[in-house]
């Protein structure tokens, strides 16, 4: 009898720091056939991440009470069409993983919660990338995203940043939020390059309503030239549609300056939404200035909450001498290319 009173008050103490803790597992599963064509060559192959990026995660958080918590978050790209993991680097420079096995390169952070906002630590997105991702009907996913994205010459940290200290403005500003990051290359101070990869990032923006926009800056410091990336990007719902379009421009201190933008919807249709886009990128160099535009058409169709089909076009046209292709292809320059994406996306 005792034995029993002790297992029930154990059971009913691991229950309440229970109650006051999770952890979640999540995930994306997308695969994707994807057929690219070009003057020079045609590839098709069975890829992933057409619609949502495929992903394995671990996410949780702990309740520290007087209102605030401690969080974690652990997320790994996949390649589910052959079973390897995503690449990443350690150090905001060249990539030191060729994606052969599982690391959690997409984010992995822990954060302090509260009513301050949030302070996160760790491998994380880089505010210069919200803007383009948020913004682009493709969600930078597939053969239709931003030309930006493809041509960008934003260089390692256009999307994420390792060993980065960021934080967030809390929640409840009337529709105001902020992000502000500092990352480090890890360089020794005696090396020539001890300031690769080191970079300060920041974002505002305002969402109420029918309404979001948002404005970011980052440099990045290199040898070679610092990196310096301004967007900005917004959305209306007209709630027949969502109109959406961003603006990015990149320089390169001493060299190169890239200019693009983007103009789309999303337009809801039955089960499932119609998604079109207009995205262009133009790298400025002497007398050559070369441009890549490009049109995508796509369409999804929710089977689920949690399981989709969906469909992609694009086309792309290059001009003074860009040789841009789609999906693996090969054009030549001032050569147009075509691509399109089959696939089904399952979460859960």
């Amino acid at each position: 009898m005792k034995k029993s009173l002790i297992a029930l008050a154990v059971l009913a103490a691991s229950g309440a720091a229970m109650a006051q803790s999770s952890v979640t597992l999540f995930g994306v599963v997308d695969a994707t056939y994807a057929y690219g064509s070009g003057s020079v060559s045609n590839k098709s192959q069975l890829t992933n991440s057409g619609y949502n990026s495929s992903r394995l995660g671990f996410r949780g958080v702990e309740d520290l009470g007087g209102g605030m918590s401690a969080s974690f978050w652990l997320e790994a790209g996949l390649n589910n069409d052959n079973g390897t993991g995503g690449v990443t680097n350690t150090n905001n420079q060249a990539a030191t993983s060729t994606g052969g096995g599982l690391v959690f390169n997409r984010r992995s952070t822990v954060s302090l919660n509260g009513g301050f906002g949030e302070v996160r630590l760790g491998r994380d997105y880089t505010p210069q990338f919200w803007n383009l991702t948020v913004f682009d009907p493709f969600g930078t996913n597939g053969v239709g995203t931003t030309q930006t994205l493809n041509s960008s010459l934003g260089g390692p940290t256009t999307i994420r940043a390792s060993n980065s200290i960021g934080y967030f403005l809390p929640g409840n500003l009337g529709g105001f939020y902020g992000q502000a990051q500092y990352y480090m290359g890890e360089n020794n101070s005696n090396a020539a390059n001890k300031k690769d990869g080191n970079g300060l990032a920041l974002r505002a923006g305002y969402a109420n309503g029918p309404i979001n926009a948002a404005i970011a800056f980052s440099e990045t410091k290199f040898l070679t030239g610092n990196i310096k990336a301004v967007n900005l990007g917004g959305q209306y719902d007209l709630g027949v549609a969502k109109i959406m379009a961003h603006y990015n421009q990149d320089k390169i201190s001493g060299g190169n300056d890239g200019k693009g933008f983007l103009i789309g919807g999303l337009v809801p249709v039955g089960a499932g939404e119609v998604r079109l886009a207009y995205s262009t990128y133009k790298i400025d160099t002497v007398g050559a200035d070369p441009r890549s535009n490009k049109l995508a058409l796509g369409y999804v169709h929710n089977l689920s909450k949690r399981t989709a089909l969906y469909a992609t076009y694009a086309h792309l046209t290059n001009k003074n001498g860009a040789a841009q292709a789609l999906n693996g292809a090969v054009t030549g320059v001032n050569s147009n290319s075509n691509g399109y994406d089959f696939g089904i996306r399952h979460s859960f």
